[in-house]
């Protein structure tokens, strides 16, 4: 007797081609594709069995089995299987091998697979999922982040125009936990931000951070020493976390994000597209919503949902978050100009002196501009905004610089009139005349230090006819002195009648030359 073994769907053909339609052995065999012996084999043993094409046909599949091949044996008792799902959630947690999950298997089911048979069935569990689960993912180790290419917007409420707003995207590797928000831009400031806040929604910092090679965060895609865009490395420093950039073009470094990307385009962007938002603070409340049932949405790859897998892998094993918030900060190289000043956003701020010529760094934040020379910081100021102006702090200028700038109005005033009225007199136009005072402070002091030449009396009597004449400068005072005209006879108050070519008032009289 034949003995190939057909399905119950040709045995039943076979049975209703011989009864029903009395066709031969080979006619049969034909439309079925099968042997003629398998025809005859199946024949006779439902005439053994004593059947009917009537009863056959009101048979259920097992009960037709079983009255023509017996009934089947009762499989072999066998040892309990591991369960593969749990291996892989557990094996993410520091310190968690297949060693001790086998030991722990043990315990349960003393009578179960030795360790290679353990190992084996394991692994092939992972062969049949997706590649990118052989990455090894570990509890709070990594955090991967990206900007969605399809992008959310917004509605001008006054022109009506629709803005697109970029989609910022984080995961955590070991519990595929999802993080996402809208902002305006991919630049710096809204790209450390976006971290700030993921940072708060995780309550803890992870060990790595994972970018793809976004101009924000890397500066020099490379696929072994990338450059990391400094703000960024500094932000992840004060953090006490590091920046791992995913090699450019490969894929499996960047797989839980890419895969992040997508669910929240399914599962986010796509439940929007039916809603109208008009501020992003609105249309980032509507994303927190909607990012929760993401979150506890159960997966049925681990059989749990990213916040039951959040709150058993990464939660425990996050760092805690900083005490102070990062006050972002924009980096430059300045040069220190001969004034000892540098230049940044149009503003002039004072470093050291001795610093003349040096290449700095300065560090420019919403309040503050900071200047480094290799990693210290050698001057801090307070952030001006006005163009042109100089922001100048004493102890960075050279002593004699300092000395002239210790030199006030009343201090000025004092001294002149140790000397005498006139002198003080004199002094005191010169200040109220300029500008600014400091601009009479070079002036004045000149005059003061003709004591030191000519003695206090003279220097009274100079300024005295200086006075006289309106000559208000240290030219006019020293000229008088030199030539000895602070020895003759001052100016009578007499009017005297005025030339008629002398018609402007800083024509002086033929009595200033004698």
């Amino acid at each position: 007797m034949a003995t190939e073994r057909l399905s119950m769907r040709h045995i039943r053909e076979v049975l209703r081609q011989k009864w029903v339609q009395k066709r031969s052995h080979r006619e049969v065999a034909s439309s079925l594709g099968i042997s003629a012996g398998a025809v005859g084999s199946v024949l006779a043993r439902a005439t053994a069995a004593k059947l009917s094409w009537e009863q056959v046909e009101q048979m259920r599949e097992e009960e037709l089995e079983e009255r023509l091949y017996g009934a089947a044996p009762k499989p072999a008792a066998q040892r309990p299987l591991p369960d593969p799902v749990y291996i892989h959630t557990e094996r993410k947690k520091p310190g968690v091998t297949l060693e001790l999950l086998h030991l722990e298997y043990l315990e349960k089911h003393p009578d179960g697979y030795r360790y290679t048979q353990f190992c084996e069935y394991y692994r092939q569990w992972l062969a049949r999922h997706r590649l990118t689960m052989r990455q090894e993912h570990r509890a709070g180790e990594k955090l991967f982040v990206d900007y969605s290419g399809n992008k959310p917007h917004l509605v001008d409420a006054t022109t009506g125009e629709r803005v697109e707003v970029e989609l910022f995207v984080a995961v955590l590797g070991a519990s595929n936990y999802t993080y996402a928000e809208a902002t305006r831009t991919q630049r710096g400031p809204d790209f450390i931000a976006s971290h700030q806040r993921c940072f708060v929604y995780l309550g803890g910092v992870p060990g790595a951070l994972v970018p793809d090679q976004l101009k924000s965060g890397v500066t020099r895609a490379c696929r072994y020493e990338p450059g990391v865009q400094r703000t960024y490395e500094e932000f992840a420093r004060h953090c006490g976390t590091v920046v791992l950039p995913a090699r450019p073009r490969s894929p499996r470094d960047k797989a839980k994000v890419e895969v992040g990307v997508l669910v929240v385009q399914r599962w986010l962007l796509a439940r929007l597209r039916h809603h109208t938002f008009f501020s992003l603070e609105a249309l980032n409340e509507r994303i927190g919503e909607l990012l929760e049932d993401i979150n506890n949405r159960k997966m049925r790859l681990y059989d749990a949902s990213r916040r039951e897998l959040f709150e058993r892998l990464d939660k425990p094993a996050l760092r805690p978050l900083p005490v102070e918030a990062f006050t972002y900060g924009e980096w430059k190289q300045v040069r220190v100009n001969i004034d000892y000043h540098v230049q940044v956003h149009h503003h002039f701020y004072s470093v050291p002196y001795a610093l003349v010529q040096q290449v700095l760094e300065a560090r420019v934040t919403a309040t503050t501009v900071e200047l480094y020379q290799r990693g210290e910081r050698v001057a801090s100021h307070v952030r001006s905004d006005e163009r042109g102006r100089h922001t100048t702090q004493p102890e960075h200028m050279p002593k004699a610089h300092q000395k002239h700038l210790e030199w006030t109005p009343s201090r000025l005033v004092h001294w002149a009139g140790t000397i005498g009225p006139n002198t003080r007199k004199l002094v005191e136009s010169i200040l109220s005349e300029r500008p600014h005072p400091e601009l009479g402070y070079r002036s004045c002091l000149g005059i003061l230090r003709l004591a030191r030449r000519y003695g206090n009396e003279r220097l009274e009597a100079a300024c005295a006819r200086a006075l006289a004449v309106s000559a208000r400068s240290f030219r006019h005072v020293d000229s008088i002195l030199q030539n000895g005209l602070d020895r003759l006879a001052p100016p009578t108050d007499e009017v005297q009648p005025e030339p008629v070519a002398q018609t402007h008032e800083n024509v002086r009289g033929g009595d200033y030359y004698h």
